[in-house]
C-alpha cells in the first residue's frame, strides 16, 4: 500500500513518506474572514477533509491545521466600508466559515489558529530573518529581500526577472519593487501591534509561515490550498521559512477551482454563490456529492443542472441504503475494509471520481441482490457501500446527516401515513384489476414529487429529485 500524491513544487506524482512512519501532518490554508464563504471557498477546505479521511483510513495518525487569517488589507477595507470594528467582521465570518465546513460534514481541524493570536511567533521569526540578511526594515516596515532567497519563484517555476509585483499604496523604504512586506508600518485608523520596528500589523504570507512553525515544526508533510495561492502567497511562505531555516513542507498540493461562466468563482468579481443560501436550496449532503466528487485537481463549472445530477446520483445511492435498512430490519455495520478497486483509486492521487464508480457499481450489485431476495448479499454490499461512503464523508446513515430536516424528513411519519393510505387505494385498485384507477393514482403521486416502487413487499415510496 503506497499512497501517490501530485506534488506541484515536483510538476509530478510522488510516492507518499511521510516524515515520522505512522503520522502525516497537514497545514491547509484556510479562510481569510472578509466576507461569507462561498461553495469554491469550502472546496478545499472539503478536498483536503477528503484527505485526510483517507490516510485516516489508512492507519495514519492525522494533525490537521487550518488557519484563520483575521487580520489582513480586505478585512480592513471592509470594515472602514462598512463602519464596523474590524474583529466584529472577522469574528462574524470565521462562524459563517465554521458554519459552511459544518454543514457540509468536513471534520474540525486538530488546531485551527488565529493569525492575531500569533504575533509573537511573527516577530521572532522577522527578528531571525533580518539577522541572517534576508529581511530589512525600512520606515517602520519590514521586507524580504527576494533576491537574497536563490530558490524563490521553484514552486509557481517563474523567472525573478520576468516577475512583475504591483507597488503597494503607502509601502515605502524597498531596495527592490519585488521585495514583499513581512510587517507594515502602523497607518492612522487601522489595527496595529508593537514590535522592535514600531507599531504596525503583519502581512498575510508571514502570518502563514509563523503559524505552520509554530504547530507543526520546522518540518511537516504536507501544505495544501487553492491554486490561485501557489504565487504569490505559497511561495514568499516558503521564502521566508526555508531561509529562518525551516526545511518547510515536503509536499504541496492544490484544489482546482469552481468556476462560473469559466471565470473563478469570486466576491470580487460578484460571481460567488454562497454557501449559506445553497443550503438552504439543496440538501448539504447533496452539496457535498457535488462537490467532493470530481478530482481536486479539475475546475468545477457550477450550474443548478449539474447539481440535479448530483442529486439524482446521490439519490441511487441513498435509496439502494434504505431498501436494504429496511429489508434487513435494522442498521447495517460498514464493512471493516473498502474493496480493493475503491482503494487503488483512492490511492492513486485521491482519485475519488474512480472510486465513486466503484460505489456505483456495488450498489447496482446490491439492487440486482434485492430483485433476486437475496438478502445476505444485499446486506453485504451495503456494508462495503457505508465504508466507502464513510471515507467520502457521504454516508446517509452517519449521525452526522441523520438531522437533516430541510427537505420535510421532520414530518416523514405524517407523509408516510398518508401516502401509505393512497397506496391502499391503488392497491385496492389493482386487486379489482382496474388499472386506469391504479395508473392514475401512481401518476398522481410522481406528479407531487414522490417516487413509487413496487416490489416484493408491496409498493414503497421516496421523494424524488427536484
Amino acid at each position: 500500500m503506497t499512497i501517490r500524491l501530485y506534488d506541484t513544487s515536483a510538476r509530478q506524482i510522488r510516492d507518499f513518506s511521510p516524515l515520522t512512519p505512522g503520522c502525516v501532518s497537514i497545514y491547509l490554508c484556510g479562510a481569510t474572514v472578509q466576507a461569507a464563504p462561498h461553495i469554491g471557498h469550502i472546496r478545499s477546505g472539503l478536498n483536503f477533509d477528503i484527505l485526510r479521511r483517507w490516510f485516516t483510513y489508512r492507519g495514519y495518525d492525522v494533525t490537521f491545521i487550518r488557519n484563520v487569517t483575521d487580520i489582513d488589507d480586505k478585512i480592513i477595507a471592509k470594515a472602514a466600508e462598512q463602519g464596523r470594528p474590524w474583529w466584529s467582521i472577522g469574528y462574524e465570518n470565521e462562524r459563517a466559515f465554521n458554519d459552511g465546513y459544518q454543514a457540509l460534514g468536513c471534520l474540525p481541524p486538530t488546531y485551527e489558529p488565529r493569525a492575531t493570536g500569533h504575533i509573537t511567533e511573527m516577530v521572532e521569526m522577522m527578528r531571525g530573518l533580518i539577522e541572517r540578511g534576508h529581511a530589512y526594515e525600512a520606515d517602520g516596515s519590514v521586507y524580504f529581500d527576494v533576491r537574497s532567497f536563490p530558490g524563490y519563484l521553484e514552486l509557481s517555476n517563474q523567472e525573478l526577472e520576468n516577475l512583475l509585483q504591483p507597488t503597494e499604496d503607502g509601502i515605502t523604504g524597498k531596495r527592490d519593487p519585488r521585495d514583499f512586506a513581512m510587517w507594515k508600518a502602523t497607518k492612522p485608523g487601522e489595527p496595529d501591534w508593537e514590535s522592535p520596528w514600531g507599531r504596525g500589523r503583519p502581512g498575510w504570507h508571514l502570518e502563514c509561515s509563523a503559524m505552520a512553525h509554530k504547530y507543526l515544526g520546522s518540518a511537516f508533510d504536507i501544505h495544501g490550498g487553492g491554486l490561485d495561492l501557489i504565487f504569490p502567497h505559497h511561495e514568499n511562505e516558503i521564502a521566508q521559512a526555508k531561509a529562518y531555516g525551516d526545511e518547510f513542507a515536503k509536499y504541496w498540493l492544490h484544489n482546482a477551482w469552481v468556476t462560473m461562466a469559466n471565470e473563478k468563482m469570486s466576491k470580487s468579481l460578484g460571481n460567488s454563490v454562497l454557501v449559506s443560501e445553497m443550503v438552504q436550496r439543496w440538501r448539504p449532503i447533496v452539496l457535498r456529492y457535488y462537490l467532493g466528487t470530481p478530482h481536486y485537481r479539475s475546475m468545477i463549472e457550477y450550474s443548478e443542472e449539474a447539481l440535479r445530477e448530483a442529486e439524482s446520483a446521490f439519490a441511487r445511492i441513498e435509496g439502494f441504503v434504505q431498501r436494504v435498512v429496511e429489508k434487513a430490519g435494522g442498521p447495517v455495520e460498514p464493512a471493516a475494509e473498502v474493496p480493493l478497486a475503491f482503494a487503488e483509486a483512492m490511492d492513486d492521487d485521491l482519485g475519488v471520481p474512480q472510486a465513486l464508480a466503484v460505489v456505483h457499481t456495488t450498489v447496482r450489485q446490491g439492487n440486482s441482490a434485492l430483485a433476486a431476495d437475496d438478502k445476505d448479499e444485499a446486506i453485504a454490499r451495503l456494508a462495503e457501500v457505508r465504508a466507502m461512503l464513510g471515507v467520502l464523508g457521504l454516508d446517509p446513515l452517519d449521525p452526522h446527516w441523520a438531522g437533516e430536516s430541510d427537505r420535510g424528513e421532520d414530518l416523514h411519519g405524517v407523509v408516510d401515513t398518508l401516502v401509505r393510505l393512497v397506496l391502499q387505494q391503488r392497491e385496492a385498485a389493482r386487486a379489482r384489476k382496474d388499472w386506469p384507477a391504479a395508473d392514475a393514482i401512481r401518476d398522481q403521486l410522481q406528479q407531487s414529487g414522490l417516487v413509487i416502487e413496487d416490489s416484493a413487499d408491496g409498493p414503497r415510496w421516496t421523494l424524488g429529485p427536484r
